[in-house]
């Protein structure tokens, strides 16, 4: 018998319907016939459970691999046919209904991986066939299948990619020379595991020290000309035994693992501070920086502002993507002109009237519904209130020296708002994409018409 394989033409969501009709060319014989049938390819390919292009196609890949399915010319789909083959079979083996796939489990046989794959098989079949019914309960365990099938081979596929330096053993530092006489320092991706023999180094201004293995901050009491120190991307829990270093400006322990602010009590003369992406919940102990002029506290874990009232020299803070829900406790940094408080939780703009040399304000990612509170705020010259629930433009007639007005993904609808720009005569930049007056056909237009100074409209330039 020859082997017949019907396709659907492709569909506008990109998935296709396959059907089989008694195919022969399959390693292992002639299927049982499965006339009129789509395949379920909600088992594993083609579903937005199944996650995005690239994922569907590791998963067919480690598929294939795994059970050794092989392509035969003429033939179909080897991967979809063998799911065909497992949901059939599973139909027949009513005993094995009863058994829960486990999608984490490994072997070392592939006969018994074939036949976890096929138990894996029937209970994402079992769980959409709830979901087709209308079972709510069926719904939620065919997403929980799906999503364990899914990171099961994502993490078979990062396991074959690291199987030769699954762990990376930290350099010795006798092998690592260094000049006594040098000022910069650079050791990036040393694979350094301690901080040690560093004393030889008289001179040093800069030390370098990103991305190693380091999961201690020590042996630094020698360089005392050390004005600058990375530690970025390494392993460090604690900020301790830096009480030497009175001379340090810059501190950088950015992607560690710190949870709090802590060891920095002596580092008076210190102007710039980076922690960003740490698990820091809460900002203290920073009372003696009183130096300080840039603050970045990025990606961490804080829910309120507080504690920094002593920071009168600070230029310039960062708070992006953390818990924040109000902004308050600001008043005292009259020297602020930047203020980024992006991916947070702030439905209102407010406190901060006294910040009255701001020129950089970065609120987008919020849930902020109405521009207010900038009535001090004339110098700014960057505003940036993008992805919120603003559905009107207004109460910045006053802001004359705005370059910069970011309000791209709002609810804006009206054209007359831009009215609120027209003081703006130095205004260069608007984006006002995802809006809802971007439908408008002649929206690149008039915007033109009404701000003429702008000379980039969302993310291309204007062309005269």
């Amino acid at each position: 018998m020859t082997t017949q394989l019907h396709r659907e033409p492709k569909k506008h969501d990109g998935t296709r319907n396959r059907q089989f009709d008694n195919p022969t060319n399959f390693e292992g014989g002639a299927s049982p016939t499965f006339k009129d049938k789509k395949i379920p390819r909600k088992l594993l390919l083609g579903t937005r459970q199944a996650g995005s292009r690239t994922r569907r196609k590791i998963i067919h890949s480690n598929l294939a691999r795994k059970f050794h399915l092989l392509p035969r010319k003429g033939g179909p789909d080897p991967v979809i046919h063998w799911l065909f083959l497992c949901h059939v079979r599973c139909r027949k083996e009513e005993g094995a209904r009863s058994v829960m796939a486990t999608a984490t489990t490994t072997t070392t046989t592939a006969e018994t991986e074939s036949g976890e794959g096929a138990q894996e098989m029937m209970e994402v079949d079992k769980r959409i066939e709830s979901e087709e019914s209308g079972d709510d309960e069926g719904k939620k365990q065919a997403v929980c299948i799906v999503t364990d099938l899914s990171q099961q081979s994502l993490r078979e596929e990062q396991n074959g990619e690291n199987l030769t330096g699954e762990v990376e053993t930290p350099v010795d530092m006798e092998t690592i020379s260094l000049d006594p006489e040098a000022e910069d320092v650079d050791l990036n991706h040393f694979r350094i595991g301690k901080i040690e023999g560093f004393e030889v180094l008289k001179k040093v201004k800069t030390l370098c020290l990103r991305q190693n293995l380091i999961k201690c901050i020590e042996n630094l009491e020698q360089l005392q000309t050390l004005k600058e120190l990375d530690l970025y991307d390494n392993q460090i829990r604690k900020i301790e035994n830096l009480e030497a270093l009175t001379g340090l400006e810059i501190l950088d322990i950015s992607f560690n693992v710190l949870r709090h602010v802590e060891g920095l009590d002596q580092l008076t003369q210190l102007k710039k501070l980076f922690l960003v992406n740490n698990k820091i919940s809460k900002i203290e102990n920073l009372s003696n920086l009183q130096q300080l002029q840039m603050l970045e506290l990025g990606s961490n874990r804080i829910r309120a502002i507080q504690n920094i009232d002593t920071l009168t020299n600070l230029d310039s803070l960062f708070l992006g993507k953390n818990k924040i829900t109000k902004l308050q406790n600001l008043d005292a940094l009259t020297n602020l002109t930047v203020l980024s408080i992006q991916s947070n939780r702030l439905t209102k703009i407010e406190g901060l009237q006294n910040l009255v040399n701001l020129r950089e304000l970065y609120l987008s990612h919020n849930g902020i519904e109405v521009i207010e509170g900038l009535e001090n705020n004339n110098k700014l010259t960057m505003l940036d209130i993008a992805a919120n629930r603003i559905k009107k433009i207004e109460n910045i007639t006053h802001l004359t020296e705005l370059q910069e007005f970011w309000m791209n993904d709002n609810l804006i609808e009206c054209w007359s708002d831009l009215d609120e720009l027209k003081g703006a005569k130095k205004l260069e930049t608007v984006y006002l994409e995802r809006n809802p007056l971007q439908k408008d056909p002649q929206y690149r237009r008039k915007i033109m018409l009404a701000l003429p100074s702008v000379r980039q409209i969302d993310a291309t330039f204007v062309r005269f």
